[in-house]
């Protein structure tokens, strides 16, 4: 399979002869190759394999260690993510485990798949012989190397910095790794494995817990907190804080100390442009734009209405003349000369041309009152449509009787058509007039004019409001109604009046016989609850009206007029329509506060993300307690070197918080003294480097015939001496 990445690859291979050990610290998190005696790895990448397909071809590709967002874009990775080989820092998935060897010795310079030198490989504190026999199986049949060794990297760590006097003979290697904790006691420079504590907590969940708390504070800037970057910002700038609560408090108190230790990263942000205001030229130059295109659409407009009363008046014209060849025609044709025409009868021309004549009227634009007069003079030509109505039933046919209910039932309706619309007329020369007045006084006072309708326009407002809310609260108007609010009280007055007549009724009924109805004045109770009395609602129709009238007029004379939100039964104050903000620079800022020390602190509490184990120094004491509870002289020594290796001992602070945490858990008195590594992170391989290139190393290894000869039981008892 082919393999993408940014790793270059070693050309020196060839050079090293067989017996030289490759030397391999394969990490929960980096894989690091190299060659024994060499104080550098050659090769440092992820622990992890991604397999994509190609978006064009479909072909599957593998993707070992750190990769390039540049070409995985051309890649479909929704169906395979990031996988690693490890589970809680034992290899599991050797599937994984051969691609990243075959990525690996690749990258380290080798020709093909067999690999001729020793190697050292490091594995977590007792590791399952299944996994230890699954990787010799895998390292002897797939890659055909003489000879394997397995070692733990803490305690390659602790022998490195054993020699450059960090630590000593006896003491405790505390590895903080990237998925579980080990603590390991080392007497005479070896390591006791029956005194080992471990727990699964690490760096990824100081990650993830980071990342979490961070997409919770930001959600809108979620797509920014990729792993790598959180993983950046947790190396950078998180610590372990010497008093938890203590450090907390001073975060909640917002004090001058916690905003000098608060961190912000700022986001990448582009200014919005500044709107300059337009000059003179250009204000002129739209306005004349403007102006063209207005003079455009009204002469487009007065094309259309000048074609629009052609056509009206062609066909005006044509059916009053239809009108005058119909008359002509004699009485036995007529029917036959209508079928040609399209028209049924002569009504029906008539109708059509009155029609064409209003519709005529109002393309050229004539005034109402002259539409009113013409529209008169057409009822009044129009009399003798129904000529049987004022006959007598017993002169007619029963075919003209039925032809006379038609005639009456058409006149009724179209007088009735022509009430309607004379009192809309009506209405509408009084608003006018209503208008023109308002606007004479108006003009006369302006000032005093607009004081006035802003005052009608208040008292409008609250008398409907006011309505409003009695019709939801029953009587408490003002608002101090405490208790529930009964059906009765949701009553207007006229409803409530009913209710009360229905009650006194009833109770009367009840002091003895049931004889409502024998007097006349019991039939009055039904004029009293008749709904045409309830006229409360009339007034609020009128002062609706009213107050939208107002509302219109002072948003057309007063440019600073703001219409007040209109009351409803259900909601009598209305939340405010939320405005749009301009984001800002301070909204794509990061800021770090209490995740700084909320996050690592995890490796002292698991229990923060919810993981019931011990912490580092809980740990710590169970180890010394194991080998030392009746040893007094041995728990000073293991106490006074304790060494931190492992990528999470770069926490500031943690030195300073473990020493504390450990000393209360020991006597007073007691010598206690917290070392950390050269390199935390990379003294585990120069440890394996050191101690490959030393010549008593082929005596720690076993050779694939070893493997084949005495098989799993023998790996069963493997043991690597690390003092040589």
């Amino acid at each position: 399979m082919p393999f993408i990445s940014k790793i270059q690859r070693q050309t020196d291979y060839n050079r090293f002869p067989s017996s030289t050990p490759i030397v391999i610290d394969n990490g929960a998190s980096y894989f690091r190759i190299g060659w024994a005696g060499e104080t550098e790895p050659r090769v440092i990448f992820r622990n992890i394999v991604q397999r994509p397909r190609h978006k064009s071809t479909g072909e599957t590709v593998t993707v070992v260690g750190d990769h390039d967002t540049a070409l995985l874009k051309h890649f479909d990775c929704t169906r395979s993510g990031p996988r690693s080989a490890f589970d809680s820092n034992v290899v599991f998935q050797f599937e994984i485990m051969e691609y990243i060897l075959d990525f690996a010795f690749d990258r380290l310079g080798a020709n093909g798949s067999r690999i001729d030198h020793p190697i050292l490989i490091t594995e977590c504190v007792c590791n399952p012989v299944q996994s230890r026999s699954k990787m010799a199986e895998l390292l002897f049949e797939t890659y055909g190397v003489p000879s394997v060794a397995f070692g733990v990297d803490a305690a390659f760590s602790y022998k490195y910095n054993q020699q450059r006097g960090i630590c000593q003979k006896d003491g405790l290697a505390i590895c903080p790794g990237f998925t579980t904790t080990h603590v390991i006691p080392f007497v005479d420079g070896e390591p006791v494995y029956r005194g080992c504590c471990r727990t699964n907590i690490g760096g990824y969940h100081v990650t993830d817990n980071l990342k979490q708390l961070l997409s919770l504070k930001y959600p809108h800037h979620m797509a920014r907190f990729t792993w790598e970057k959180i993983e950046d910002l947790k190396m950078e700038h998180c610590y372990i804080a010497p008093d938890y609560a203590l450090e907390a408090r001073l975060f909640l108190k917002g004090s001058k100390e916690a905003e000098d230790k608060t961190r912000c990263w700022q986001l990448p942000w582009v200014p919005p442009p500044i709107e300059e205001p337009p000059s003179e030229e250009e204000i002129a130059r739209k306005a004349a734009i403007k102006e063209r295109q207005g003079q455009r659409l009204r002469e487009m407009a007065e094309a259309k209405r000048s074609s629009r009363i052609n056509e009206l008046e062609n066909q005006l014209h044509g059916l009053e003349f239809l009108l005058q060849q119909l008359a002509q025609v004699e009485e036995e044709e007529i029917s036959s000369f209508l079928s040609k025409t399209g028209y049924v009868s002569k009504q029906e021309i008539e109708s059509t041309l009155t029609k064409v004549s209003q519709s005529l009227r109002k393309a050229k634009g004539e005034s109402k009152v002259e539409q009113a007069e013409n529209e008169e003079k057409a009822d009044s030509s129009t009399s003798d449509k129904y000529p049987l109505i004022n006959v007598p039933d017993n002169m007619l046919t029963p075919e003209q009787l039925k032809e006379k209910k038609r005639q009456i039932f058409l006149k009724t309706t179209t007088e009735g058509r022509q009430r309607a619309k004379q009192k809309r007329f009506e209405e509408e020369l009084e608003r006018e007039k209503k208008t023109r007045e308002d606007e004479e006084r108006r003009l006369e006072n302006p000032e005093l004019y607009l004081e006035q309708m802003r005052t009608k326009y208040k008292e409008l407002y609250e008398k409907v409001e006011q309505r409003k809310r009695l019709k939801t609260n029953g009587g408490h108007a003002n608002g101090n109604n405490s208790g529930a609010v009964g059906r009765g009280e949701r009553l207007n007055a006229a409803q409530r009046e009913r209710m009360r007549l229905l009650t006194t009724a009833a109770f009367d009924r009840g002091k003895g016989e049931d004889n409502f109805g024998a007097k006349d004045e019991d039939w009055q109770l039904y004029k009293l609850m008749s709904k045409d009395n309830d006229d409360d609602d009339d007034g609020a129709d009128e002062d609706e009206a009213e107050l939208a009238w107002v509302c219109s007029r002072l948003q057309a004379i007063d440019p600073t007029f703001v219409a007040k939100p209109e009351p409803t039964p259900s909601q009598v104050a209305t939340t405010e329509v939320p405005r749009v903000r301009l984001l800002t620079k301070e909204d794509f800022q990061v800021v770090l506060g209490v995740e700084r020390f909320r996050c690592p602190e995890i490796l002292f509490h698991p229990n923060l993300v919810g993981i019931d184990q011990a912490g580092l120094d809980e740990m710590t004491g169970a180890s010394i307690r194991r080998l030392a509870s009746k040893n007094e002289a041995l728990e000073d020594r293991l106490t006074s070197s304790i060494f931190m290796t492992g990528g999470c001992s770069l926490f500031p602070g943690l030195n300073e918080r473990l020493e504390a945490g450990v000393r209360m858990l020991l006597p007073c008195g007691s010598p206690i003294k917290v070392a950390r590594a050269l390199d935390p992170v990379l003294d585990a391989w120069r440890g394996a480097s050191a101690y490959a290139a030393n010549l008593q190393f082929q005596q720690q290894t076993f050779s694939r015939v070893d493997y084949y000869e005495k098989g799993e039981d023998w790996l069963r008892r493997y043991q690597l001496r690390y003092t040589l």
